[in-house]
């Protein structure tokens, strides 16, 4: 049986695996965060689009990268990883709002559904160390999601765009 450590422990542990920590929200700001997969064929060549804007709903980052030949699942997770990083990049502390339309990849985020492919539980994993501490998860319909369905396609036809800030 372990005992508490005698003096209080800041930050990770040797077990976290450099895993980013979850961020309390002491902000006030709210980022909306959306992102888009796509494959043509499944597998084949794939890509990703994720944005960030703020409440106004006005783009503060973006980005749309070709990802090689992979499945659409595993396209919609990796660009919901990029959102979530420049959205951490932005305000660590903010609140999240997520819309995507990949009804699997939101219901799998939110954890009402369980990840039963062995492929896409790494990326889930990921997505977990990233979300902050405040996030809620919306499916919206495609229509809803051109501007992250845009990145997909222009990345995917050899445009890819990369965004500004660092993560």
């Amino acid at each position: 049986m372990a005992r508490a450590p005698r003096v209080p422990q800041d930050g990770p542990s040797i077990f976290d695996l450099d895993a980013p920590q979850p961020v309390e929200p002491s902000s006030q700001r709210k980022l909306i965060v959306e992102a888009d997969g796509g494959s043509r064929g499944n597998p084949g060549p794939s890509a990703y689009g994720a944005l960030v804007r703020d409440e106004t709903e006005a783009v503060l980052d973006s980005e749309g990268l070709g990802l090689g030949i992979a499945t659409n699942n595993f396209a919609e997770y990796s660009g919901l990883i990029a959102a979530l990083e420049m959205a951490r990049a932005i305000d660590p502390a903010a609140e999240v709002e997520v819309r995507m339309d990949s009804k699997l990849v939101i219901e799998q985020s939110a954890g009402r559904w369980k990840i039963k492919h062995p492929d896409l539980k790494p990326l889930a994993l990921r997505v977990q160390a990233l979300r902050p501490a405040k996030v809620t998860w919306i499916w919206i319909p495609r229509e809803q999601n051109k501007a992250a369905d845009a990145l997909v396609n222009a990345a995917l036809d050899g445009k890819p765009k990369t965004r500004s800030t660092g993560a």
